[in-house]
């Protein structure tokens, strides 16, 4: 793993002159095109953009699940690109300095609530701090269902153990991909609303793709990406102010 070292800025992931293109000759197609940002620690970025826009191709290559064409990828204090760390670094880095909350979820049917949320100490052949454990399920609600299997689970409480567990090695970056997208309007307010609480009280970083202007409104700043590249970055928005731009870039998609 690359060690760490306080020559970068400080920035819990910074992007730059990013390029990710997929195919060769006359069928490739640039999903992101010389994205550069910096993503401040502590804070909650939501990424809209209409369908084909990069939404997920930008999460992938800031989060080391894949790698740019082009252009550099930076998590945190790690002194290195990521694009350049080997598959065995970045498995590593993903397991220990990255969460993921997905939304299909992705339990582990046969383990109970404890045992998915600690699977990645597990696989990092780290114990769990038993304290801090306690306190992660008590925050979303399961203290008093860690030991129920993700069959006796309703869906909102489902993806609280995949938060719980993005969360249980206090990550340097969260990265949410559409995590209400498979809950109704009550549960997925609950759940954005512990995102949020994880970046208030917990001092998470939280970088969230969404196609909700209300889970958007939740973040602190909004990137809009539109034919792959970042065409407005606009903080404090409301829901209906993220709708108008929304309608807009659609337009100009």
């Amino acid at each position: 793993m690359a060690r760490r070292g306080p020559a970068l800025p400080r920035a819990a992931v910074r992007l730059e002159s990013v390029t990710k293109t997929y195919g060769k000759g006359a069928g490739a197609v640039t999903a992101i095109n010389n994205v550069s940002v910096t993503i401040p620690p502590q804070t909650f970025t939501a990424v809209m953009g209409p369908s084909g826009s990069g939404k997920s191709t930008f999460l992938h290559c800031a989060a080391g699940l894949d790698r740019p064409s082009s252009g550099s990828v930076y998590l945190g204090d790690i002194d290195a690109d990521l694009s350049r760390l080997s598959e065995t670094e970045l498995t590593e880095l993903r397991r220990e300095r990255i969460g993921f909350v997905f939304q299909a979820f992705n339990l582990l049917a046969a383990l109970d609530v404890r045992q998915n949320v600690t699977l990645p100490l597990r696989l990092a052949g780290r114990r769990a701090d038993r304290a801090y454990l306690a306190e992660v399920l008590s925050r979303v609600g399961l203290a008093e269902r860690a030991r129920h299997l993700p069959s006796q689970l309703s869906g909102g409480q489902q993806q609280r153990v995949a938060i719980a567990r993005a969360l249980i090695t206090r990550p340097e970056v969260v990265f949410a991909d559409e995590p209400t997208g498979a809950l109704d309007t009550v549960t997925a307010r609950e759940i954005l609303k512990l995102l949020r609480q994880a970046v208030d009280t917990m001092g998470q970083t939280m970088v969230m793709v969404t196609h909700d202007p209300v889970a958007a409104s939740y973040a602190d700043s909004v990137l809009f990406l539109a034919d792959g590249g970042i065409v407005e970055a606009a903080s404090n928005l409301s829901a209906d102010q993220i709708a108008d731009r929304m309608t807009r870039l659609g337009a100009w998609a």
